[in-house]
């Protein structure tokens, strides 16, 4: 079955679940209302149905390839990415200023989901450039932003993101790539950087490659990284790209999934870069890359959900085994098979309604300057990283169960859905390392920002129409959860992140309870609030289990000696 965009449920989201129209109230985004999010969304699915979709097994089967040293990319990649720049749409949330939409990015975010439904490999250039785009609309200096923002915005040029190095993955702190002063304004930077989502193509004109290295006599750790724009070729006077930079692919990684999409082993040997912000502030302008591109990752992992779902629910339609109990029929009508898909369904809907709302936040934060929808928006993005790339996991593996058999055959598409997504929960910080971040950075304020959001769902189930039997598992569920962040904030940090990874996921299937009930107040008697029992029968009821763990702290982790473990 091919993927097909899920446009209406886009649109349900925005106008009943996700809060959109604040954002279209805002007089910064009044003009994007429903109307304008509607035709655009309709847009975006079609370019993802025929243009990106067509690309999935094409990356697959014709892997990017290093051939004297060219990036060979896949039949129709170069095609896809024109695509993709003539309509707009790596500047969609990009200023105007330089040739943006300006556009929300709940409406970004929308998009991003869908071209990762249809060809994932394909959408991680457009996702690294928008994250290089926001970096230097807010740290570069205006000249850099005239030479390099309108290239990026329009899709004539791409952008990377360079951070790790053989020694320094999570670790950032660790790297050794330096950046010699010039003594013209300009650095030398030197150094390998590996893991280099499309680090070059045959296709791209230029490629402006972010870059954190460390200036002479830095201080150590993060405190002495400092960020540079290190563009392949080096424009010449007529802003065309020019003589080629000191930097190379040495090498592109074999990789489980993701074969599409080069990943690259950079090498930088004195090349010309330029300072991003100030000396020694790099990870603060880095950030901001990556603060997008988390939640650029989290919908990547639904997107690739919702066409394992599609492709699982596709094959029960059909697949004829057995006799389930109420007659002759397809395995759709199998209790376990049923059980299965609309599990995968329930969960789609809630990690695709909590991206959302964090891009909901995100917008009425740049609209209204507004603090606490900062820290909102601030509180949300681990969440939905976490629970999105998560979700992207754990769907692809059942739609594989779905398919039985068949579904370890590579022929029927569905173990490509889990090698390409199972990277999702690794990058872009771990999902360990996301939850370490909620409760540690984004609970700083005390817990201010998490009691705001449990805060609106308890609200929520208190509302006059709000039905009963659903209503009680969420306030239950909230009650809950609201104890355990109490008890997590009287927590040592050793203990806080022992628990950290079960509290983020109890936390978002709370998030997931109450925007399911939002969508069954929405939809009474119907199939979305028939969708909602499901989601409280079968996934809220793990919420208890995952508070325990996460407040049993550290001690019996670390009671356990290594010798246990085989050491």
């Amino acid at each position: 079955m091919p993927y097909r965009s899920p446009v209406a449920e886009f649109g349900f989201l925005l106008d009943h679940v996700a809060g959109y129209a604040a954002v279209a109230d805002t007089a910064r985004f009044a003009e994007a209302g429903p109307d304008t999010a509607r035709a655009i969304l309709t847009e975006a699915g079609r370019l993802c149905d025929d243009v990106l979709a067509p690309l999935q097994r094409v990356g697959d089967t014709h892997p990017a390839r290093l051939e004297n040293g060219v990036v060979r990319t896949p039949p129709g990649f170069a095609e896809a990415w024109q695509a993709i720049g003539q309509g707009g749409w790596v500047g969609m949330s990009a200023s105007p200023d330089h040739g943006g939409m300006g556009l929300p990015q709940t409406l970004a975010t929308a998009v991003n989901e869908m071209m990762s439904g249809a060809c994932l490999a394909a959408q991680i250039a457009p996702l690294l450039t928008q994250g290089a785009i926001e970096a230097l609309e807010h740290h570069a200096s205006a000249d850099l932003q005239a030479m390099y923002l309108p290239k990026l915005t329009s899709g004539e040029w791409s952008g990377t993101m360079n951070l790790t190095e053989p020694q320094a993955g999570s670790d950032v702190g660790a790297l050794r790539s330096r950046a010699e002063p010039k003594g013209d304004g300009t650095h030398a930077v030197s150094g390998q950087k590996i893991y280099i989502s499309w680090g070059d193509g045959d296709f791209l004109p230029n490629i402006c490659h972010l870059v954190l290295a460390r200036l002479p006599d830095a201080p150590a750790g993060t405190r002495g990284i400092s960020l540079f724009l290190v563009p392949r070729n080096l424009p010449d006077a007529t802003g065309a790209p020019g003589a080629r930079n000191g930097v190379r692919v040495v090498s592109l990684e074999h990789k489980l999934g993701l074969h599409g999409s080069p990943t690259a082993v950079m090498e930088y040997d004195r090349a010309t870069g330029f300072l991003i912000g100030a000396e020694n502030d790099g990870m603060r302008a880095m950030f901001t890359m990556m603060n997008n591109a988390r939640l650029g990752v989290g919908v990547q992992g639904i997107g690739v959900a919702e066409a394992a779902y599609q492709a699982a629910l596709a094959f029960a339609a059909g697949r004829v085994q057995g006799t389930p109990p109420g007659g002759p029929g397809p395995i759709l009508h199998h209790p376990d098979v049923r059980r299965m898909l609309l599990g995968m369904r329930a969960q789609i809907f809630a990690a695709r309604a909590i991206a959302l709302q964090c891009g909901v936040a995100i917008d009425m934060a740049r609209a209204t300057g507004d603090s606490q929808w900062a820290a909102q928006a601030a509180l949300l993005t681990p969440i939905a990283k976490a629970f999105g790339t998560d979700t992207g996991a754990e769907v692809a593996g059942t739609g594989l169960q779905v398919h039985g058999g068949m579904g370890y055959v590579e022929e029927t598409g569905a173990a490509q859905f889990l090698r390409d997504v199972r990277v999702t929960t690794i990058y872009e910080g771990t999902n360990g390392i996301q939850a370490m971040d909620l409760v540690a950075r984004k609970m700083a304020d005390g817990g201010a920002a998490a009691r705001w959001l449990i805060d609106d769902v308890a609200m929520l189930t208190a509302e006059v129409g709000a039905p009963r039997p659903l209503s009680r598992p969420v306030s239950e569920a909230a009650r809950a959860l609201r104890a355990a962040t109490e008890t997590l904030l009287a927590q040592d940090m050793a203990d806080r992140f022992a628990g950290a990874a079960p509290y983020l996921r109890a936390f978002a299937l709370v998030l997931g309870g109450a925007a399911h009930l939002r969508a069954a107040m929405a939809d009474p008697g119907g199939p979305r609030a028939a969708l909602a029992a499901v989601y409280m029968q079968r996934l809220l009821p793990a919420v208890p289990g995952l508070l325990a763990e996460a407040a049993a702290g550290a001690a019996g982790l670390d009671a356990v000696p290594d010798a246990a473990l085989g050491v």
